[in-house]
């Protein structure tokens, strides 16, 4: 495995599994078998109501808990919540996380976080992050934050390379999370000619080329998938390297296009909606 290190000097591996749109039953497995194969960097989030399943997932797993990079993030109808951290934990069934996010910059984001530097003082996570800021939020949480965060979790992918926002990431050696790595299911981003014949000659399909794409442009990647071979694949990217030249090629194809565009009355419902979460 390969890893980075955050601005605060903790290591995170370049490669994990998300659990995205994973129903419990799907992400406990998912992540026992991503665990057992090879993967240390799980992502979950009060938003995919799977938390106790990742946990479950976490223990059948084997792995100790110290070798595993556990990341999640605060739903905006929490951020008010003074006992929302603790109650992450409980469902996780751990006494901290290495990654605490807050999820959008909806509703009172601020007191989410300002719950994140809160548990960071605590021990209760090990870093802090933010998902989905970009633009004039994260100019405006620039402001005000007492702990810079080490992550940003965004929409990233060959089409849409976030140039602008990394601009301001490396003022403060902030490292970017992609999801949509591969598109969201977009059959024409993976059937580009450049990943087809950058794939044959590495013996790699073309996800798995895009996904090396990813770690070489210094991001972190999460694919989740509910299919044990899909997982094995998208962590068999670490033989190959992608020369500067091809590297250059796939730049080419940045359009500045994203697949999802969130709108200011998805983040008022966001700030409404309480999750239902998975019983004990």
């Amino acid at each position: 495995m390969e890893y980075i290190v955050l601005n605060n000097g903790v290591k995170c591996p370049v490669v994990g599994i998300g659990t995205f749109m994973l129903a419990p039953a799907e992400a406990e497995n998912s992540v026992r078998e991503a665990l057992k194969m090879g993967y240390s960097l799980v992502d979950t989030a009060n938003a995919y109501v799977n938390e106790r399943a990742v946990g479950r997932g976490m223990k059948e797993s084997g792995v100790e808990r110290g070798d595993i990079f556990l990341s999640t993030k605060l739903w905006p109808s929490e951020y008010e919540n003074e006992n929302a951290v603790d109650e992450t934990l409980e469902r996780l069934g751990v006494d901290y996380v290495d990654l605490l996010y807050i999820h959008q910059p909806a509703g009172n984001w601020l007191a989410g976080y300002r719950q994140l530097e809160k548990a960071c003082k605590e021990g209760k996570a090990r870093a802090i992050g933010i998902s989905n800021f970009e633009g004039k939020y994260i100019a405006e949480l620039e402001k005000e934050w007492e702990i810079a965060p080490q992550f940003i979790q965004v929409e990233a992918h060959p089409y849409f390379a976030q140039n602008e926002l990394r601009q301001t990431l490396d003022k403060y050696g902030i490292k970017l999370m992609s999801w949509y790595p591969l598109g969201h299911g977009d059959r024409s981003l993976i059937e580009e000619p450049v990943f087809r014949k950058l794939g044959e000659k590495y013996g790699k399909s073309s996800a798995q080329v895009i996904l090396r794409w990813h770690t070489q442009m210094g991001f972190v990647v999460i694919p989740g998938s509910r299919n044990v071979d899909h997982i094995r694949d998208n962590l068999d990217i670490m033989d190959f390297t992608l020369t500067d030249d091809e590297m250059a090629e796939i730049a080419k194809l940045n359009k500045g296009v994203r697949y999802y565009t969130r709108t200011d009355e998805a983040l008022v419902g966001f700030a409404a909606w309480q999750p239902q979460y998975e019983k004990a």
